[in-house]
Order: C-alpha cells, then sequence, then structure tokens
C-alpha cells in the first residue's frame, strides 16, 4: 500500500463510501455488450475497440451521450433516459442468467473490516438504483450498506462531487448524532475522474488498481491498492488520526 500524505484537517475515520461498478463487481464486459445491442437496436454501428477504451472510468450515461454524437445521433435527456432505462432492465435480466455474480475478490472481508470497527457505510455509484439493488440483494450484501446514492438521484456524474456530498447528507440524515463531516469519510474508487470527484468532496480516497494502473492511481489516490483485500483499514484510521497528515483538493 502507497501511504502518500495531503493537507486536510485531522479528524477521526467515521464512514467508508464505496463505488459500485469496478469495486464490488467486474461487469464491464456486461455492459459493453448491452451498449451495442442498444446502437443495434437504434440502426447504428456497434462500438469501435477504441471508443471501448475510453468507456474506462466514466459514467454509462456520458459514454453513451460520446457514442450517439459520434454517430450524428443527439438525443435529448428524456430519450437518454429511457436508453438507460432499458440497458438496466436488461443489464438486470443479463446478471440474472448467471449461476455466480462476479464479484471482485476481497469484498465481504473489507466489509467485515468496516462493520467490525463500527464504521458507516455507503456506495455512490452513476449507475442506476436497479443495477446496484439487483447485485447487493443477490449477493447478499445490501443489508451492510446504510447508505446508496445512485444515478437516479444525482444531475451530475463524477468528476462532479454531487454524489459523494450527498451521501454524507443522507448519512447525517439516518444518524443525526454522527455528525459526520466530510473529511471524516474514506471513499474506494478505481477510476481518476472517481478520484477526482472524492476529493473534491474534501474525502481521502483509496485507489484500487482493478481498471487503471497502479502509477496512474498512486499519482492522485491518498493510498494505492492492487487488490481490495490489501486494504488495510486499521492503518489507514491511524493515519487519519496523525495530526500532520496533508491533503490536496484539485481545482474543479
Amino acid at each position: 500500500m502507497d501511504y502518500t500524505k495531503y493537507k486536510n484537517s485531522s479528524g477521526n475515520l467515521k464512514a467508508v463510501l464505496f463505488d459500485f461498478n469496478g469495486i464490488i463487481i467486474k461487469d464491464k464486459a456486461v455492459h459493453i455488450q448491452l451498449i451495442d445491442e442498444i446502437l443495434i437496436q437504434e440502426n447504428l454501428q456497434p462500438q469501435r475497440v477504441q471508443e471501448r477504451q475510453a468507456f474506462l472510468g466514466i459514467s454509462c450515461r456520458a459514454y453513451l451521450q460520446s457514442l450517439l454524437k459520434s454517430r450524428g445521433r443527439v438525443l435529448n435527456e428524456a430519450s437518454i433516459n429511457q436508453l438507460l432505462v432499458r440497458k438496466a432492465q436488461a443489464y438486470v435480466l443479463e446478471l440474472g442468467k448467471l449461476e455466480k455474480l462476479p464479484l471482485y475478490s476481497g469484498i465481504e472481508d473489507v466489509i467485515f473490516q468496516i462493520r467490525s470497527r463500527h464504521l458507516k457505510l455507503g456506495l455512490v455509484s452513476d449507475a442506476l438504483s436497479s443495477e446496484i439493488a439487483m447485485v447487493l440483494t443477490s449477493a447478499k450484501l445490501a443489508e451492510h450498506f446504510s447508505v446508496i446514492v445512485s444515478g437516479d438521484d444525482i444531475s451530475s456524474n463524477k468528476p462532479h462531487p454531487e454524489g459523494y456530498l450527498l451521501a454524507v447528507e443522507r448519512l447525517n440524515q439516518v444518524y443525526p448524532e454522527l455528525n459526520l463531516k466530510h473529511h471524516e469519510c474514506l471513499v474506494i474508487e478505481h477510476t481518476p475522474l472517481g478520484i477526482q470527484a472524492a476529493k473534491r468532496a474534501q474525502m481521502q480516497v483509496v485507489g484500487v488498481a482493478n481498471t487503471y494502473p497502479f502509477h496512474m492511481l498512486q499519482r492522485q489516490a491518498n493510498w494505492t491498492i492492487d487488490y481490495l483485500i490489501d486494504l488495510d483499514l486499521q492503518r489507514v484510521q491511524e493515519v487519519f488520526l496523525e495530526k500532520d497528515v496533508q491533503f490536496v483538493v484539485p481545482e474543479c
């Protein structure tokens, strides 16, 4: 684990916020397949190899809009929403066919670490709530997440911090006695855009090299790990308590 110091108010770690796609479930191939199906249904050419590479780390909404625009099709927000709902319905059906969900190794261990330390657990994702609910329920993980912020709840995708700010607001609604501050949250992300969103919300971030190489995330995250199972939450808590911890918030 790489420990990098940034400038921030020191304090107790009170909550951990997970991303969804790329942290909990390895489902990129499913999304690629379903987006191709949508394009073909719309009488458009399926994705090219270089376009699929661009799908790394951006929201499905932004990616689909970009694909449609590149093919001369500009849709209004309502039409985009209809396509995303259609894709979400197909996503639920597709995962339902699998004998076993492609969850990332270590997710249950990390949740156990978090719960054993009496930390609150939330999820912040650009994915639609139906997709998230299906996976968490099937994997028997739903009960662990006190708050879920999905793409249905926000108007701006990462790197905008809206989702993470809303998660803090909701955790304080559920646990008024918590008096949670932004800098008392730890975020677990896997992309530069996700890391930027958390930083702009004044949160510290663990970057997991599930999607991007370790060295790329290392330059941006507070901690960088190869696999979720490598997370040493005890060490992270110790760093939160150190008075000389520094944290840099990137410019928006």
